[in-house]
């Protein structure tokens, strides 16, 4: 086996400690947070102690965890003043006491076979640290939604094929072997709202992860989620968070290791301390935002700009425009369609 995917000691099971550790961070998850709960006491796999982290919530989402952790002595509750996603997984990584870790999100729902299935994998597997799940859509009313785009990478190959911006695992459907993602540091701050992105390429340096194709998390989209709060940060983050897994394999150290966040875009050559990151990071980041109001609402626009008058494509550019009209961008759409007017390289 290569040494790189060996398991390190940090995985053994302690005298007396569960199987598998759940992990949920909840923050304002009220709606959806009882049939989450209840998906995971529901797996047909029942060795396992269930970690909910209260980051804060301020809808009721903390009286609806201690109900259940009055009724099963798996639960443990985590209240705590809001810290954040990030610091939330964190401590939850610190407070496991099994060598697998599954992440689960306070508003998705985990199929009763999901943990056996994903056990059975990495015991039959232990050169893989990781392993996900396919997944079902779902709206806010729980309703089956279309699935768009790819599939998740089911073995270790199409993983790193996928790497440069394809679907690699969907976070709350991750198992992970404890001892790895300690040894990683966990999750970085500097990269919030990408953190598991980040985490993935770190991982994919030492171990093998994939997914399992079966739909055995459903996943739930919403107007609140991240991507489409965050666009812009979590877009820039990816790409930032690529070019230092390049310096990485290339034997360089990580320019990001230690930052508390990370730096505006046109500081990135200074950071890594040559040209072009900031132009390949723009360019990563551009064609990303066409959808998104709040991304071109902000600072967005400016990367946008600068993405087109460097040469960068411009297909679908004007129907970007007419989006931003109807979006109550018109300054910011007719800014966009002067420069599109402009010939190439003008």
């Amino acid at each position: 086996m290569d040494a790189r995917f060996s398991m390190s000691n940090d995985d053994s099971r302690m005298a007396g400690a569960p199987a598998l550790t759940v992990a949920m961070s909840v923050y304002n998850n009220a709606p959806f947070l009882a049939p989450a709960i209840e998906s995971i006491l529901g797996q047909s796999f029942g060795d396992f102690e269930f970690l909910i982290v209260n980051d804060g919530s301020s809808d009721g989402s903390g009286a609806i965890i201690d109900s259940f952790a009055a009724r099963d002595s798996r639960i443990r509750p985590i209240h705590q003043p809001n810290a954040g996603l990030v610091a939330s997984l964190n401590r939850l990584i610190r407070e496991a006491r099994a060598p697998l870790i599954a992440r689960m999100d306070g508003d998705d729902l985990s199929m009763p076979e999901r943990f056996a299935r994903q056990i059975a994998f990495l015991d039959a597997n232990p050169d893989h640290g990781v392993v996900g799940t396919w997944t079902m859509n779902i709206d806010e009313q729980g309703r089956i939604a279309p699935s768009v785009g790819l599939d998740h990478p089911t073995n270790h190959e199409g993983f790193l094929d996928a790497l440069d911006g394809k679907p690699l695992l969907c976070h709350p459907s991750a198992m992970m072997r404890t001892g790895l993602v300690r040894a990683a540091g966990g999750y970085r701050a500097q990269y919030a709202h990408c953190e598991d992105y980040d985490l993935w390429l770190r991982l994919s340096e030492v171990t093998r992860l994939c997914s399992l194709p079966e739909r055995l998390l459903h996943y739930r989209y919403s107007e609140a989620q991240v991507s489409n709060k965050h666009v812009m940060a979590q877009s820039v983050g990816a790409a930032v968070a690529w070019r230092a897994h390049l310096e990485r394999l290339a034997g360089r150290p990580d320019p990001t290791d230690g930052l508390d966040a990370l730096p505006p875009i046109g500081q990135l050559d200074a950071l890594f301390g040559r040209e072009g990151i900031t132009d390949a990071v723009q360019n990563w980041v551009a064609p990303k935002l066409l959808y998104s109001d709040i991304a071109l609402g902000g600072e967005g626009f400016d990367v946008l700009v600068n993405y087109i008058r460097a040469g960068g494509s411009r297909d679908g550019m004007w129907r970007t425009v007419g989006r931003m009209v109807t979006w109550g961008l018109p300054l910011r759409a007719l800014k966009l369609a002067a420069v599109l007017a402009r010939p190439v390289g003008a």
